[in-house]
């Protein structure tokens, strides 16, 4: 594995393999510290979006490992308008030791790998956000214990979440339901990429509109925002289409009762998901927050070290 861009071209073993060295990386944490694995190492990030998550969590797992992130944002850089994105690769390939990019259009991460002589990690795009999957399976594997023949049903937005969140299921052994209102269902490719995962893991993936329906038996039920960013003009549209997905206590009835509640953050809450069941007994959002930097941890250690 040389770049972290996406789910579906990564090795289901080797992405096992990730979770436990994330496992591994977050007990040796929380018992005194990692060992500096990546001490001399840098990571340029580069934010075409506002961060809270992916660019603390990053940052983090770089001082935790014993190396140190540099940020870039749209005004240092100017992705693709002051510079071309092969040049800005080819740039920062000869200061740091590897580069993270959160942007919008995925083919910008895809072009920099491309010209990139230094691994690059996808921290978010509008495609994919592998990043985020990763540290939901570390959540959700602490909870249960495993990760087989467990049930996650995403209700709201078919968007890059979903994608990445269909993928890791896929990959994990994780069936997958998702409600989605019609005209937002995953994109074509990426269903079709999940099945093909899924057949050869055991896991069952299912697309419908009725959120009832997927959260059903559900074990985790996972949900996001229905406005990402970029999306603000569609914004009132979009709060009318998705008003019958909001996760809240009559929806959880559905689940199993020890299901668990994920949300990736930033939430509107009241929207998609209310306070009571954010705030509540069955919610691992905060700790889903938190698992960012682990697993990210693992990659980082992975791809730099």
């Amino acid at each position: 594995m040389k770049h972290f861009l996406e789910l579906a071209s990564v090795p289901t073993g080797e992405l096992r393999d990730l979770l436990e060295f994330a496992l591994q990386l977050k007990a040796e944490w929380k018992a005194g510290g990692n060992k500096p694995v990546l001490q001399g190492k840098t990571l340029g990030m580069i934010f075409l979006k506002p961060s809270l998550r992916t660019r603390v969590s990053f940052e983090m797992a770089m001082k935790h490992l014993g190396g140190g992130a540099i940020m870039l944002g749209p005004q240092e850089i100017g992705l693709g308008v002051r510079e071309s994105i092969p040049d800005v690769a080819r740039v920062l390939s000869g200061y740091v030791d590897g580069i993270m990019a959160r942007v919008f259009d995925h083919a910008d991460v895809a072009q920099l790998a491309q010209y990139s002589s230094v691994p690059v990690i996808n921290g978010l795009s509008d495609g994919y956000h592998p990043c985020q999957a990763l540290g939901d399976m570390l959540t959700i594997h602490e909870h249960f214990g495993a990760l087989d023949g467990l049930r996650l049903a995403f209700v709201g937005d078919g968007n890059n979440v979903a994608a990445s969140v269909a993928l890791a299921c896929a990959h994990f052994g994780v069936s997958f339901s998702i409600a989605t209102p019609e005209g937002y269902e995953m994109q074509r490719p990426v269903r079709e990429q999940a099945f093909g995962i899924a057949g050869r893991n055991g896991s069952v993936l299912e697309m419908g509109t009725r959120p009832q329906v997927a959260v059903s038996k559900a074990d985790v039920v996972y949900t996001d925002t229905w406005v990402s960013m970029g999306q603000e003009a569609e914004a009132a549209e979009r709060v009318g289409e998705f008003e019958a997905y909001q996760v809240n206590d009559e929806l959880l009835r559905h689940a199993n009762p020890n299901a668990i509640v994920m949300h990736c953050l930033p939430a509107h809450r009241g929207d998609e998901i209310t306070d009571a069941v954010m705030d509540g007994a069955q919610s691992k959002v905060f700790q889903q927050a938190e698992n960012r930097m682990h697993a990210q941890k693992a990659i980082l250690a992975r791809l730099l070290s």
